[in-house]
């Protein structure tokens, strides 16, 4: 190990950097934010629902970090472009980008009522511009900063859906799927043409509660899971939903030097769920 990284502390240290977090006013990209602001990382949030006043961005100035708000629709390149000039003017360029914008659709997602044959192009079309289109665009406009900058990091949010057909979410999933593909990808394309220092993973969170699954999990009627909700934690050895911080420890290992060699990679932080055959 090179003596600039003998210092054990260094391993971890992420500090003085600008990051960029997609989805940034959800429940995991929040959580994520005031971590990596609380970690010395001023923050740049992007969401259909950021600003300058917006409650998370009023929190991690509350908390003493540096946080900057943006409104931005991930599906639509020029903003994304736009919002990147402000950050720069503001921040500096990006050296951390963590895509975390996503979620499913209830009109994408197949019932009783509902059967896959009769999922409409644009319940589709918003599920996988979300999901995939949205991490696409962020990739290219802040990637290539990071090529200028000859370093950085890309973490993208992908899914248990993208790794093991979930039921009932195809078109989430099948987003979520080319999502781990395009970190394949990218990681491979970053390293061979530019940089070895520009590394692209992912994170594929098990069950968390957010606002997007919370009524697949949750019967509003009597605040207890619901039939669905009780298979998953019957298929999670830990027995129990995800919480937010439980993604920490694998973001800040992801961005910092202790992952210096580490890309390409999707890590699985689900409980034991993906690792479960159910007998």
């Amino acid at each position: 190990m090179s003596e600039r990284l003998a210092d054990e502390q260094e391993l971890f240290t992420i500090a003085n950097q600008t990051a960029v977090i997609t989805g940034g006013t959800g429940v995991l990209g929040g959580s994520m934010a005031r971590f990596l602001a609380r970690c010395g990382v001023r923050v740049a949030l992007l969401s259909r629902r950021a600003g300058p006043t917006s409650e998370i961005v009023r929190t991690i100035r509350h908390e003493g970090g540096e946080v900057l708000g943006l409104p931005c629709d991930v599906g639509d390149r020029q903003a994304i472009e736009q919002a990147a000039r402000e950050i720069e003017a503001t921040f500096g360029r990006a050296t951390i980008l963590i895509n975390a914008a996503g979620g499913n659709r209830e009109a994408a997602s197949t019932s009783s009522q509902l059967p896959f044959f009769d999922l409409t192009p644009a319940a589709l079309h918003e599920v996988l511009t979300l999901n995939l289109i949205g991490t696409f665009y962020c990739c290219q406009v802040f990637g290539r900063g990071m090529v200028a900058e000859g370093r950085g990091s890309i973490v993208n949010i992908a899914s248990m859906a993208a790794l093991r057909p979930l039921t009932r979410v195809p078109a989430y999933g099948a987003a979520k799927a080319g999502v781990v593909n395009l970190t394949h990808w990218l990681a491979v394309y970053m390293a061979q043409e530019y940089s070895p220092a520009i590394r692209v993973n992912a994170i594929a969170p098990g069950f968390f509660l957010t606002e997007q699954n919370q009524r697949l999990l949750i019967d509003p009627s009597t605040g207890s899971l619901t039939e669905r909700g009780r298979r998953i934690l019957d298929h999670t050895p830990m027995q129990r939903l995800g919480q937010p911080e439980d993604l920490f420890g694998t973001l800040l290992w992801l961005l910092s030097p202790a992952s210096a060699f580490v890309t390409g990679i999707v890590v699985p932080v689900d409980g034991g769920f993906s690792a479960y055959a159910g007998v």
